[in-house]
Formats: C-alpha cells, sequence, structure tokens
C-alpha cells in the first residue's frame, strides 16, 4: 500500500482538480446566478470559488508533474500525460494570474457602478469570455488527464 502510495496520490490529485473545476464551473456557479438575486454578489461568490479551485490545481498540477517527471524521468516530455497536465497548469495560471486581475481592476474601476453597467462592459464581457473559453479548455483538457491517469493506475 505504501509504496503505491504516490500513485494514488496522483490519481487523487487528477481527481480532486477535474472533479473540482467540473463541480464549480458547470454546477455551483450556475446555481449560484440562477438563486441568488443579487448578480454582483453572485459574480463575487463566484470568483472567490474559481480562485480557490485555481490554486487547488495549480498544486495537483505541481503534484502531479513532479510525479510523472520522477516516473518518467527524461522521458516524460513525450509523455501525453505530462503535456495534458502541463497545458491545463497554464491555463490555469493564465487564467488565474493574467485574465483574473485585469477583471477585477475593471470592476474597481467602475465603482460604484456596476461592470456590466459602465463603460467598461464590453472590455469585461471579452475578457470573461475568454476566461471561460480557457476554462472549458482546461476542463475538456481534464477528462483527458483522468482517463489518462486512471490508466496508469492499471498498468
Amino acid at each position: 500500500m505504501l509504496r503505491n502510495l504516490p500513485r494514488h496520490l496522483a490519481v487523487l490529485s487528477a481527481a480532486l482538480w477535474v472533479g473540482g473545476t467540473w463541480a464549480i464551473g458547470y454546477l455551483a456557479v450556475p446555481v449560484l446566478f440562477q438563486t441568488l438575486p443579487d448578480r454582483q454578489l453572485a459574480g463575487m461568490l463566484a470568483g472567490k470559488m474559481f480562485t480557490v479551485m485555481a490554486f487547488v490545481g495549480i498544486g495537483c498540477a505541481l503534484y502531479l508533474l513532479a510525479y510523472q517527471l520522477h516516473q518518467f524521468g527524461r522521458s516524460v516530455w513525450k509523455q501525453r500525460l505530462f503535456l495534458v497536465t502541463a497545458a491545463m497548469l497554464i491555463l490555469a495560471i493564465v487564467v488565474q494570474f493574467g485574465i483574473q486581475p485585469i477583471m477585477a481592476d475593471l470592476k474597481s474601476q467602475a465603482l460604484p457602478l456596476d461592470v456590466m453597467h459602465s463603460a467598461l462592459a464590453q472590455q469585461f464581457k471579452t475578457l470573461h469570455g475568454l476566461s471561460s473559453i480557457l476554462y472549458l479548455l482546461q476542463s475538456l483538457l481534464g477528462i483527458a488527464l483522468l482517463v489518462r491517469s486512471f490508466d496508469l493506475k492499471n498498468s
């Protein structure tokens, strides 16, 4: 059991990262916007949830990359699992540290108005759309990550 602990942790990390990504983005956040009458509050809570999930994902990705590097050595660059993990990590970093800070700045510039009712609305919508596309890409890559992770478990 302990001998297989790193492999089990890798599978759990992949499941946590991908499951959390899907649960937050496609279950919890839509429920927030459907349930809460205040869209600004729903957006603020959604943003916090996405931030927490981004840091969970980054932590899981770092473990997965280290595990894969240990497992495959120099040939890790030829492994699809490694490339998928790295791509997901890059997407998470771009959204969290590239796009989200700009969106937060637009929100603060729009105050006291809601950004969607300000002159900055179109710029915000564009960035939100880009962020959503990158999140979807990360979510889809997550399917490949899970399939590959569970294949490793059985090999």
